[in-house]
């Protein structure tokens, strides 16, 4: 990473505490006037798993302040305990570093198979599960392919009436997604495993040649007078040493390439494979039927890996703070309500709306929705469950996605805009871009999509440390790691400052934060660059230190 020069407003440490810890805060905010510094080393590990935490100013690491405003500003203050609803793939309930900060319905008695608090949903104690038993899932695509091809393939357009063309056009074009994407999957799979299978034979032949499995470039560059095969076996060894300090070791990502493949054409791209129909007896086309699926919220695998995604992203949130253990989430007093919903596959809309409803009406203040899609077959559906958490006061938000691409041109769902439309659904929907811990250039995440109208905000999203299922913990990243990180940052002010709306909240994520380079790569691609204020709404970095500021100013 790049240096430049630093200029900053420096902020007074002190802190005015009045009786009820509602004083204002005698600090100033952060402020970009100048070019930044920024590490030019590599992060240490304390760094790397932390720097989301750290501090632009005096660490010179592009993360949201966190440590700092609990060190200056939060000191002694009192809080309230907010609702954090997480929709994901489910939580591992009994994490070492999540159990205390879990949700717990006391409207119900736990076991005893009776709806206790009369919500519809029989022993919620931490939350739902809308998916019952499933774990695989086609892509929405591939469903929607599957459902309109007994009425469209095989014909052309000319023999479709006026009325069932868009249906027609909607098929033509899941049809075109499913087989590039599908053809791309087998070659993917095909190419890991020649290289897989290239490899084993050229290590075969240098473990014997040097009589050891672990050896250095500098080991082969000693085997001399080799035949012209057994040259090229060692050459694609020394190409490979660069991706791992061991053969088997890259052998084993290799691997990991190949089973990632073919699990894809297994569940996402296998049209056959009615999961829904087969495993939760439920029609996703039909809003009317709501109570289905259980409360088994960390999902039915035993390892939990189903729940690994999910248990990272509440992590971020609210993983218990100054424990001792494993690491510290945003919002030091917050309460993950888990919300089982997104499959490995896409998401349906009708969980989704229902899963955004549920935790509405059961007390979350703060949602995060960290999945997306190219396709919704009923948008309508989540469109209402956003207005419908706007209306009572609730925030949502969002992943932007990690296609690398502007959501201006290509929409993904959840949205907060209909197509053709500038006016938002509802006033409390914020879209979060990733950023990484480098302001320069590279501050933007190579796989982040991004975008003026439709991206609010960018919070770190590039390399996070956070909590994964049976006590493990793992990093991870992308703008579903960002948007938790903004949810724990909302969670903290609504904590803190109850009285602020969740509009008001909103504003104040996208008013604080810090201001971004001149110049910022998009989509990993040095050609496609752009001034960082111009690829989202805000134009800017979130900060706790300073929303927290900007939030005691506005609830006076």
């Amino acid at each position: 990473m790049k240096t430049r020069p630093i200029t900053l407003f420096v902020p007074a440490l002190g802190l005015i505490l009045g009786a009820c810890g509602s004083a204002p805060f005698n600090a100033n905010p952060l402020s970009v006037s100048a070019p930044v510094s920024t590490k030019t080393i590599d992060l240490t590990q304390a760094e790397v798993e932390t720097w989301g935490a750290a501090d632009l100013f005096t660490d010179t690491i592009a993360g949201m302040s966190v440590n700092k405003a609990y060190a200056e500003l939060l000191v002694g203050r009192k809080s309230q305990s907010v609702i954090v609803g997480v929709i994901d793939s489910g939580v591992d309930v009994e994490h070492e570093d999540l159990k205390e900060v879990i949700w717990v319905n006391t409207d119900e008695i736990p076991g005893n198979g009776i709806d206790d608090d009369n919500n519809g949903y029989v022993d919620d104690i931490h939350g739902w599960n809308f998916l019952g038993d499933i774990v695989q899932e086609n892509l929405e695509y591939v469903r929607i392919m599957r459902d309109l091809a007994p009425e469209f393939d095989g014909k052309d357009a000319a023999s479709v009436s006026d009325n069932d063309q868009g249906r027609y056009q909607l098929y033509l074009k899941a049809k075109g997604d499913y087989q590039k994407d599908h053809a791309e999957a087998v070659s993917n799979k095909e190419r890991y495993q020649g290289m897989h299978d290239g490899l084993r034979e050229g290590h075969a032949f240098a473990t014997e040649a040097l009589g050891k499995e672990d050896y250095t470039a500098a080991d082969l560059a000693g085997l001399t007078g080799l035949e012209d095969g057994q040259q090229a076996l060692v050459d694609g060894l020394n190409r490979m040493l660069g991706f791992a300090p061991t053969i088997p070791a890259v052998m084993t990502r290799l691997m990991g390439g190949v089973d990632y493949f073919s699990a894809r054409l297994e569940s996402h791209f296998n049209a056959a494979g009615n999961y829904r129909a087969n495993n939760l007896g439920d029609d996703a086309d039909d809003f009317s039927s709501k109570y289905y699926g259980n409360n088994d919220v960390d999902g039915p695998d035993p390892k939990k890996e189903d729940a690994r995604h999910g248990t990272h992203v509440a992590g971020i949130i609210a993983a218990k703070r100054n424990n001792g253990i494993g690491m510290d989430g945003v919002a030091d007093n917050a309460q993950i309500m888990v919300v089982r919903t997104v499959p490995d596959g896409d998401e349906y809309d009708k969980d989704v709306a229902l899963a955004i409803r549920y935790c509405v009406d059961n007390g979350a203040k703060v949602l995060n929705t960290s999945f997306g899609k190219g396709y919704s077959p009923h948008p309508e559906w989540v469109w209402d469950a956003i207005q419908y958490a706007s209306d009572n006061d609730v925030l949502i938000v969002n992943a932007a996605g990690n296609d690398g691409m502007n959501l201006d041109e290509n929409i993904t769902y959840p949205t907060d805009l209909r197509p053709g439309e500038t006016q938002e659904i509802g006033n409390t929907f914020i879209t979060i871009g990733a950023s990484g811990p480098s302001y320069d250039e590279a501050l933007v995440a190579n796989f982040s999509n991004y975008g003026k109208n439709n991206v609010d905000l960018f919070s770190p999203g590039v390399k996070i440390w956070s909590t994964t299922p049976l006590n493990t913990y793992e990093y991870l990243q992308g703008t579903s790691m960002a948007a938790p990180a903004v949810a724990g940052v909302a969670a903290v002010i609504r904590s803190y400052f109850p009285k602020l709306s969740a509009e008001q909240v909103k504003q104040i994520l996208m008013d604080s934060g810090l201001s971004g380079p001149d110049r910022v790569v998009l989509g990993g691609d040095p050609s496609n660059a752009d001034r960082f204020d111009n690829i989202s709404k805000s134009g800017r970095l979130v900060n706790l230190y300073n929303a927290l500021i900007m939030a005691e100013q506005r609830s006076r």
